[in-house]
């Protein structure tokens, strides 16, 4: 895919929880580097043994430290990591990268829910293309499966809107209509558009951090939207 989700400097990528001024910095078993939680996914092992994910670093136990990429966790699994980081045998599941997809992409489909229950959420193609051109919105979802033609012509009214100043919208391709749909509780969300606010900054967020685990990079080029994710 060309383009999922274009993000500004102010745009929090963290794939699990917030982070506090002066939190002890964590290390990464594979590459060795301290820093914050931010940018790091939190493994614990189950009752079973098994080694899972803990997005919200809040479950019971010893934890291991993992940058929060698909790369950097396979090679994790590939170093047998897990067994040196925990001290002991450990069960490290073969699908356990896309388990962690799976847990990141219900994340920000579960915000995706929650910013339409808030009424953060325009869909249908002639009402998004009004909010684009009249609006200060904070950014665009696509469909995966949109047709060309229908993203173009949003482009063009966030164009009118901001000028030069376009870069500052989110663009987010990462989920099919289908996806969508099911999400937003209604049939056929090709195209919606996300009003400023807090529900659409955590929405966002989440699909930084999925988009970053999957690619190791936000995708896009440097088109910031300077939209910042509530403490909590």
């Amino acid at each position: 895919m060309m383009m999922t989700i274009e993000e500004g400097p102010d745009l929090n990528l963290d794939a699990g929880p917030r982070v506090r001024r002066g939190e002890a910095e964590r290390t990464c078993i594979v590459n060795r580097t301290a820093g914050s939680p931010d940018g790091l996914i939190r493994f614990v092992i189950d009752p079973e043994g098994v080694v899972i994910a803990d997005l919200k670093a809040k479950l019971p136990g010893r934890g291991a430290w993992v940058t929060a990429t698909r790369a950097a966790l396979t090679e994790a699994v590939r170093r047998k990591a897990f067994a040196r980081a925990f001290k002991s045998e450990v069960t490290v599941p073969a699908d356990i990268a896309d388990r962690v997809d799976a847990l990141l992409e219900g994340q920000a489909l579960s915000a995706l829910s929650l910013a339409n229950k808030a009424g953060a959420i325009i869909t249908g193609f002639s009402k998004v293309e009004a909010a684009a051109s009249n609006q200060d919105i904070a950014g665009l979802i696509h469909a995966s499966d949109a047709g060309e033609d229908g993203v173009k012509k949003q482009a063009q009214a966030v164009r009118r809107r901001h000028g030069d100043d376009e870069g500052q919208v989110a663009r987010v391709t990462l989920f099919d209509s289908s996806q969508l749909d099911l999400a937003l509780g209604r049939m056929n969300v090709v195209h919606a558009a996300l009003l400023a606010g807090g529900p659409s900054a955590h929405f966002l967020a989440r699909c930084a951090a999925l988009e970053v685990f999957r690619s190791g990079a936000l995708t896009g080029g440097p088109s910031p939207a300077s939209v910042n994710e509530p403490k909590h």
